[in-house]
């Protein structure tokens, strides 16, 4: 069951690639090992072949509550007053955290592990109502309670669990195995341990996996609002979603995006690897020919060596380079997903014009990204988003390209095949599905601004991290 949920996190890695963790059970035990880092640093032949059981739960993290540190790694480990264990891993985001906090607080949750996420609270909230109710019966109480993204998948010794949020913000699916259940956050991820697709898991559902088999239970209406940035860049290609197949959805987008912006040029070429398909979609519409004119490092990944000031200067050469003999003397069509800051295609133009570009049209597979997420996508603060503050051409201006087109949502969202009722489209339209609470009670670093200021009337020293000092000696 290990390497099985090693292999899922593989093809899952693109979803998080901060820490890594694999629980496993037997039915009398549960054993969790978990490391920062990418899937393939923290699990090794020797780790895997001493996690033993025939339950498991797996997560690569991706923070958007809490900073990357050991602690807030998962799985979640908890053990319930009956002395039973439980591990949960979490996907998404929840926007009433301070309120889970206060009823933590309140439950006398115990929250000194030095854990600051989301995904913690609600692990020790479930862990202190299944002490009387069970571990079924509780979620079934809590899971109502919380607003936000949440795709959870949790265990006890002997039941696999796995629930999603009434709004069905992140995917969650389930598969078959010849002698078991998968549930993964993407359809590849069945495809890479050779299960075959059963269905998604709907909004609001609850499924429980044990000796029995599977059995479902609705623990809130549908209320759907996919998120529309899974289509566009967070979902892998070979991915499918509302039926539809993400790269399919993107070589759609592409062609809707040259009917919308069409330009003279050469050569369309992709920025690798989220623009491919959308490139490949605008030259099939334009009739522009397609061609490979940046190179990807397939190396650069997440790396905890710090690049030199040097180095840092060269900036995106690290993860792409030209191909001059391909871009010198081309008006180019450079294809992109997003643009969240700006950074990215700014060094990018440059670069292009450097390697001989005479002319760089950038295209933009979705709209221009005007609002911060909080359903489960770290983007920046609303003040650091370049649409925010500039216009079309003011953007155009600052990256220094000669034409910029963004794709129109309407398109983006007819690319999806997907009613917008049951789409979330917040980071570009500002009209978020689930109520947030005020600003000061929301963001990445709630719950350690919170342990700060219950500690800072103390004698105890603290830390830029929110960890007193013995606290941050104590961690690996």
């Amino acid at each position: 069951m290990a390497k099985l949920t090693y292999y899922g996190l593989y093809a899952l890695q693109h979803r998080g690639q901060e820490a890594a963790g694999i629980s496993v059970a037997d039915g009398k035990q549960i054993v969790v090992f978990k490391d920062l880092g990418l899937v393939s640093q923290v699990f090794d032949e020797q780790i895997l072949s001493s996690l033993h059981g025939y339950l498991a739960v797996g997560h690569c993290r991706y923070s958007t509550t809490g900073s990357t540190t050991w602690e807030n790694a998962q799985p979640v480990f908890r053990t319930t007053a009956t002395g039973s264990g439980m591990s949960l891993g979490h996907n998404g985001n929840l926007v009433n955290t301070a309120e889970l906090l206060a009823r933590a607080k309140e439950a006398g949750v115990d929250m000194r592990g030095g854990a600051t996420t989301d995904s913690d609270l609600m692990s020790g909230l479930l862990a202190a109502a299944a002490a009387d109710k069970g571990l079924e019966q509780a979620a079934m109480e809590l899971l109502p309670t919380l607003r936000g993204a949440f795709c959870l998948v949790w265990s006890d010794e002997n039941t696999l669990y796995a629930a999603r949020d009434p709004q069905g913000v992140r995917p969650l699916v389930l598969g078959r195995l010849e002698r078991g259940w998968v549930v993964a956050s993407e359809t590849a991820a069945l495809d890479i341990v050779g299960a075959s697709f059963v269905r998604e898991v709907e909004p609001g559902e609850l499924l429980a996996i044990d000796a029995d088999g599977l059995r479902s239970a609705r623990f809130a209406n549908p209320e759907p609002k996919g998120c529309i940035f899974e289509y566009v860049y967070l979902a892998r290609p070979d991915t499918t979603i509302g039926g539809r197949s993400v790269h399919a959805t993107r070589v759609d987008i592409g062609r809707r995006l040259a009917a919308e912006h069409p330009v003279e040029a050469d050569l369309v070429i992709p920025v690798p690897e989220s623009g491919t398909p959308a490139a490949i979609g605008y030259a099939q519409a334009s009739g522009i020919p397609y061609g490979s004119g940046l190179v990807k490092n397939a190396y650069v990944g997440r790396t905890f060596i710090q690049p030199s000031q040097t180095i840092r200067q060269l900036g995106i050469r690290l993860k792409l380079n030209p191909l001059r003999d391909v871009i010198r003397g081309k008006r180019l069509v450079v294809v992109d997903d997003s643009i969240v800051r700006g950074n990215t295609q700014r060094a990018l133009v440059r670069m292009l014009r450097e390697a001989g570009a005479i002319e760089v049209h950038v295209r933009i597979a979705s709209p221009p990204v005007r609002w911060p997420c909080f359903y489960g996508i770290d983007f920046a603060s609303r003040a650091e988003l370049i649409a925010n503050g500039l216009d079309f051409d003011g953007i155009r201006r600052s990256i220094g390209a000669d034409s910029l087109g963004y794709v129109s949502l309407e398109a983006l969202v007819a690319a999806s095949e997907q009613p917008k009722s049951r789409l979330c489209s917040a980071c570009f339209d500002g009209d978020y599905p689930i109520p947030l609470p005020d600003d000061a009670m929301i963001g990445k670093h709630l719950l350690e601004g919170i342990e700060e200021k219950a500690v800072s009337g103390s004698a105890a020293p603290v830390l830029a991290n929110g960890y007193g000092a013995e606290d941050a000696l104590r961690r690996p």
